[in-house]
């Protein structure tokens, strides 16, 4: 028998272990695909308030606790904690958690993170941080948090990615281009990133619990839903979200998908800028928002996906009256009757959404019965991005925009959007109104029972009264996956975890 160069044999091995891969004994699939919606904005969890970005930093980052999809506080990179009073929080650390560029975590980082929350930079999650007075560092394992008032809503918001926690010395060292040079405890690290297109982490190796089961995490910016779809159907993504109305049959009949539905804690408004004129006067507000057939609306644009709202509050949110609110009736009369009232007449303005789909449905009609009662409107369509920076110009009329409450506490359902602090950051509608404020102060002072119950109820029957904003839409996160993707649900915050992905072979 002739014998083989070793060079031949490798070459007949490495044919023979490719057939026997294609047999299935192949190693597990190291890189799972994500088909986003949108990009993240930045990778600084303290530089944004929106959800794409808050899921980039999940997987970055770790928090003192966490908060599962049910709302149950478990340790994170706090181990214990204590409630020295109803203003400090005194946390244990984990020993020998390192940092993506081997540094391990102390007090010191932790103090940093939280403090610096507090700053100009961290004006996009005030709502989150504005209570926090100090941190005092007891040893390198142990924090003090001081409140300046007693907030039953922070603990749980630590859970939140503004309570990331960042290494010191090398956000001090990145300066301004920390957003790009990420460096935290988290499960991955960041290895590249092509803004408007996608980003790719890796697994970290050295990180203090459970590691992921693959290497690799590429999430690729898929704005225009049927691509989303397609990627899935052709095996280029592994997951896709969110999937719409008209793709539900096509990934719910394939049977090499699955189709994940799960209600969530979000809104979908018509904000009006109550700073401009007319949209100062709540006749005005409440003119425009007689003339809308939220319900039609709704339907003709989600399409048996979630439901029309009643109040701020969103049905799975503590507290809410969502479900105890009669729907909407358009009323064509009494909207003329109120602008009439308002001496308004031959009123032009802009209505301004995201290229989301259902958004651009919903503006479209509303362009559409506005223009009974004479209201002449143009669509502005911006990218996602450039939609969220033109809004903090204070430019706009009316706006089309989604709010998920990431933390399951009322208080975070509507501080964030429409409280005075939170003009800046994520209040939009720029509505600054002492009655709110001392409201939402007295909510946060409380601890759950009656009382909270009753500040919130009235919370939201006021805010009905004064039209800041018109709630259209309560949504469900869907997602679809690859049959053979396992440990993924969608969460009710849209704040979806990969850490737990993992490849049935």
């Amino acid at each position: 028998m002739k014998k083989c160069s070793l060079k031949k044999c490798g070459l007949v091995l490495l044919a023979f272990a490719f057939l026997l891969g294609g047999a299935g004994v192949a190693a597990a699939k190291d890189i799972l695909i994500v088909a986003d919606q949108y990009d993240a904005t930045t990778m600084d969890p303290i530089a944004h308030n929106d959800v794409p970005s808050s899921r980039a930093c999940y997987e970055l980052y770790d928090t003192l606790v966490f908060v599962d999809n049910e709302g149950n506080v478990s340790p994170g990179l706090a181990e214990s904690w204590e409630f020295l009073s109803g203003t400090e929080y005194k946390f244990n650390l984990r020993k020998g958690v390192k940092f993506h560029n081997g540094d391990e975590m102390k007090a010191e980082d932790v103090q940093y993170s939280i403090m610096r929350a507090t700053t100009d930079a961290g004006a996009k999650i005030a709502t989150y941080s504005q209570n926090v007075k100090d941190v005092e560092i007891v040893d390198d394992y142990t924090i003090v948090v001081h409140l300046k008032l007693i907030d039953y809503s922070f603990f749980s918001s630590l859970a939140h990615s503004w309570g990331s926690v960042i290494s010191k010395k090398a956000t001090e060292a990145a300066g301004d281009s920390y957003g790009m040079n990420p460096v935290g405890t988290g499960p991955f690290k960041l290895v590249s990133w092509q803004k408007g297109n996608k980003y790719v982490l890796e697994r970290f190796d050295d990180y203090w619990g459970p590691k992921p089961q693959y290497k690799t995490l590429e999430v690729r910016s898929v704005p225009e839903p049927t691509s989303r779809t397609i990627a899935l159907e052709t095996g280029d993504a592994d997951i896709a979200f969110p999937i719409v109305h008209n793709d539900l049959k096509r990934v719910g009949e394939n049977e090499k998908l699955v189709l994940y539905r799960k209600p969530q804690n979000s809104t979908a408004y018509i904000g009006f800028n109550v700073t401009k004129k007319p949209f100062d006067d709540i006749r005005v507000r409440q003119g425009i928002f007689a003339a809308l057939d939220i319900v039609g609306i709704q339907a003709a644009s989600y399409r048996g996906i979630g439901k029309v709202p009643g109040t701020i509050l969103p049905s799975a949110v503590k507290y809410s009256i969502n479900d105890e609110i009669p729907p909407h009736v358009q009323d064509v009369e009494k909207a003329k009757k109120l602008l009439e009232e308002a001496g308004v007449k031959d009123l032009k303005l802009e209505i301004w959404t995201n290229e989301r789909k259902e958004r651009v449905d919903s503006a479209t009609i509303v362009q559409a019965q506005l223009e009974e009662i004479g209201i002449k409107s143009e669509i502005k369509v911006l990218e996602w991005g450039a939609y969220l920076n033109g809004l903090m110009e204070k430019t706009h009329d009316l706006f089309i925009l989604g709010w998920v409450v990431s933390i399951p506490d009322p208080n975070f359902a509507v501080a964030g959007l429409l409280e005075t602090s939170a003009i800046g950051a994520s209040n939009y509608t720029f509505f600054s109104d002492t009655a709110l404020d001392e409201l939402l102060r007295e909510g946060r002072s409380l601890p759950d029972g009656a009382g909270r119950q009753a500040i919130y109820k009235e919370m939201q029957l006021y805010l009905n009264e004064q039209l800041p904003m018109i709630y259209l839409h309560n949504d469900e996160s869907i997602a679809g996956t690859q049959k053979n993707v396992k440990g993924f649900s969608p969460r009710s915050n849209e704040i979806h975890s990969f850490r737990e992905v993992y490849f049935e072979n």
